[in-house]
């Protein structure tokens, strides 16, 4: 992509109404535009990131078995009422009536709706188990929206749900989600902390938050240190290996983590002194189960191997997507902008050209240009007629993890120069080896 052809609107101020890194770094980036409060346009770089973001969400979710719907934002009220929800739920769910007097909402959940589904269409537990999952907008009306696409009413979620005959099935899709989003935040350049966590609004007994540690979370954590210390790695995973998964989950939910609502201090202090933490918290996905809570008023029932009828046990599992791209900003970012892990970076690398309109400096972005397009990548090239620095400020505030720069004086001897935008180190090399070693970075991406 041609930089003198792309919609990239920075901003070089800081704008006033942000409050947080994130929010700040993704307006002057050109990410998005406030449309009211909590709603956002997404533009085109920050487009790009959500996109990337979903499909690691999709690649992980599938990867473990579970498949993908697409259900309407807008909902039918009935539904709600037939879960006893809808007058429960609160004033963060959108009401609305439409021209026939029919009660419906703006869904910002779809436990109602996937179990309206599921009765429709599943009878038997030859069926069973069964994983339905989409990403779709939600809408919440919070109270004060704040803290740009980190608190907002309208955001990008993944939702899932599982269907099982029993506790022991449900929990093996409990273990089988907690895995999954180990492996997807990994990939994101993301510890995600689970913590034994409230239910609030979704019901249930088991859950867990998972939690990327930040001074600007919403939520207080107390947890022990030795957590932060497991990396989920390149490990194999069998996800039909109940034995498997559940030694991985509890490899993860035996260090002490918890939010602050299911805080116990008796436990915490248990723990060495040296390794009893506390800090501020993101939420950044959520796993439930809670039974038969809407199965059995909706009449979700299928016929067991002994010839009766059961309601089937479910939960629901969560991913903030747009909330996710505020918090890998907040996590990963220095005094000049944002710094992209590889793996949802907009653009894998930018070239800079230093000398724009000079025939050997065009010629050669150009061929890198084209080289990593070979390859698969396609780069941010920085082809417009102003000066160094600006281009580098921009490069360094919309975070792309690499960057390949062009000038005469380099180009003189064969050399361009590979900088990490991470360390800030940078090498001299030949452009045929600079687009080698991108390719080699991203091969495992």
């Amino acid at each position: 992509m041609r930089l003198s052809r792309y919609f990239l609107p920075v901003l070089k101020e800081n704008p006033a109404e942000a409050q947080i890194v994130s929010h700040r770094y993704m307006l002057r980036a050109g990410m998005i535009k406030q449309q009211q409060a909590g709603i956002y346009s997404w533009l085109p770089l920050g487009y790009r990131v959500l996109r990337n973001i979903e499909r690691i969400v999709h690649e992980e979710q599938q990867r473990a078995g579970h498949i993908p719907v697409l259900m309407p934002t807008m909902q039918p009220a009935d539904l709600w009422r037939e879960s006893g929800r809808y007058d429960a739920y609160g004033p963060e769910m959108l009401r609305i009536r439409d021209r026939h007097e029919r009660d419906m909402l703006f869904g910002p959940t779809n436990e109602e709706m996937i179990t309206d589904i599921f009765r429709a269409h599943v009878e038997s537990y030859k069926q069973l188990p069964m994983t339905l999952y989409q990403i779709q907008w939600k809408f919440r009306d919070e109270v004060r929206p704040r803290f740009g696409v980190m608190r907002g009413r309208e955001f990008l979620m993944k939702d899932g749900y599982n269907f099982d005959l029993s506790y022991e099935d449900a929990m093996h899709a409990y273990n089988r989600h907690m895995v999954s989003y180990l492996r997807t935040y990994e990939r994101m350049g993301l510890q995600a902390i689970p913590m034994r966590a409230d239910s609030g609004p979704i019901g249930g007994d088991d859950t867990h938050e998972f939690l990327v540690l930040a001074s600007t979370g919403e939520s207080e954590v107390f947890y022990d240190s030795a957590i932060t210390d497991l990396s989920f790695g390149n490990r194999e995973v069998d996800f039909d290996d109940r034995a498997g998964l559940e030694a991985i989950v509890r490899e993860w939910t035996t260090p002490y983590a918890r939010t602050d609502e299911t805080h116990d201090v008796s436990l915490f202090h248990e723990i060495p002194a040296e390794r009893q933490k506390s800090s501020r918290g993101i939420e950044v996905g959520q796993i439930f189960y809670f039974g038969t809570k809407y199965s059995e008023p909706m009449g979700a029932m299928v016929t067991t191997p002994d010839g009766g009828r059961v309601p089937v046990h479910m939960g629901s599992h969560g991913i903030g997507v747009s909330r996710l791209a505020g918090a890998i900003i907040e996590a990963s970012h220095d005094e000049k902008g944002i710094i992209w892990p590889e793996g949802v970076t907009p653009f894998p690398v930018g070239i800079v050209n230093l000398k724009q309109g000079d025939g050997a400096t065009d010629a050669a972005c150009e061929g890198i240009e084209k080289a990593l397009l070979a390859k698969g990548l396609e780069p941010l090239y920085d082809d417009r007629e102003d000066r160094a620095g600006a281009k580098f400020a921009t490069m360094d505030l919309i975070g792309l993890p690499w960057r390949i720069t062009v000038g005469p004086r380099g180009l003189a001897s064969g050399k361009v120069e590979l900088t990490s935008r991470r360390t800030g180190e940078s090498e001299e090399m030949s452009p045929e080896a600079a687009v080698a070693r991108v390719a080699e970075i991203y091969a495992g991406v």
